[in-house]
């Protein structure tokens, strides 16, 4: 298994081209937060902004516009109970997050079904939170899925529900299996996450603790690693995966020195200047 190091973040996070826009940074749309996980979806749009996405779209419940401007006006509010606008912001996206916050009734799985069904092979699309328990029994979808550039970000009891393997007989060989049948990658985060991917053996974090076992954590993953494929998309996806991960727990590490806990949003107030550390270092 190979063991992640620092040495991956210099490969994948580099200087902007000067001729450069927007446009050449990726479009990510997140998707999730009901009225009340509203604060999930937030900070995944957060992070994905922070961590250099070009532009963000939000596709949440219309009772969350009002944080959402106030505590990431660089997104954009699209309320997902709109077929007609979910659609067209799924057909403008290179990457989507969906599942933070989304919920696990019939109207969340309503529009995952909708989401997954409007996206296309050239897509990425990060599955999260309570879309892993949703799509669990839904085969169809897990068909769908297994035909798109899928990240799977479970922890250990959603990948339970995922692959029906239990916790305590989460083996390596065993996971590799299940994530050879769902054909997508599938970032498994626990004490040393271990990231199984579709073309190269499996990855491993040796970084991070229990300061960030808080919730919100694996939010906030899901946008960095959004904006990551969104702008580092000339590079192996598979490398943007592992760097994305490594860089959400360098952050959290070097945050513990003076704190007893890590939050979410102290991650994300960190990644413009934990990203230009390594940017200027490659210039």
């Amino acid at each position: 298994m190979h063991q992640l190091q620092e040495n991956i973040l210099k490969k994948i996070i580099l200087p902007r081209p000067l001729k450069s826009h927007k446009g050449n940074f990726g479009h990510i749309l997140t998707i999730g937060g009901n009225e009340n996980y509203g604060g999930a979806i937030i900070m995944s749009s957060s992070a994905a902004v922070h961590a250099g996405a070009g532009l963000v779209s939000c596709a949440t419940d219309s009772k969350n516009m009002t944080a959402l401007h106030s505590i990431v006006p660089e997104a954009m509010f699209i309320n997902y109970n709109n077929d007609v606008d979910l659609i067209n912001a799924i057909k403008k996206a290179d990457v989507i997050v969906i599942g933070p916050g989304l919920g696990e009734n019939m109207p969340a799985l309503k529009i995952l079904k909708k989401v997954i069904l409007n996206t296309v092979e050239k897509q990425f699309i990060i599955v999260d939170g309570s879309a892993i328990t949703l799509i669990s029994d839904q085969q169809n979808l897990k068909k769908v899925l297994a035909n798109r550039k899928t990240i799977y970000t479970p922890h250990q009891m959603e990948w339970q529900r995922l692959s029906g393997i239990k916790i305590a007989e989460q083996s390596v060989s065993k996971n590799i299996l299940k994530q050879r049948e769902l054909a997508g990658t599938v970032v498994l985060k626990k004490y040393h996450t271990t990231i199984y991917h579709t073309n190269t053996p499996p990855s491993q974090l040796k970084i991070g603790g229990p300061y960030m076992s808080t919730g919100g954590m694996g939010d906030t993953l899901t946008g960095i690693i959004a904006a990551f494929l969104g702008q580092f998309h000339y590079k192996n996806y598979e490398q943007i995966v592992d760097a994305a991960v490594y860089t959400h727990s360098a952050i959290s590490q070097k945050l513990s020195s003076s704190r007893y806990v890590v939050l979410p949003m102290d991650i994300i107030g960190e990644l413009q200047n934990f990203m230009y550390k390594y940017a200027s270092q490659a210039r």
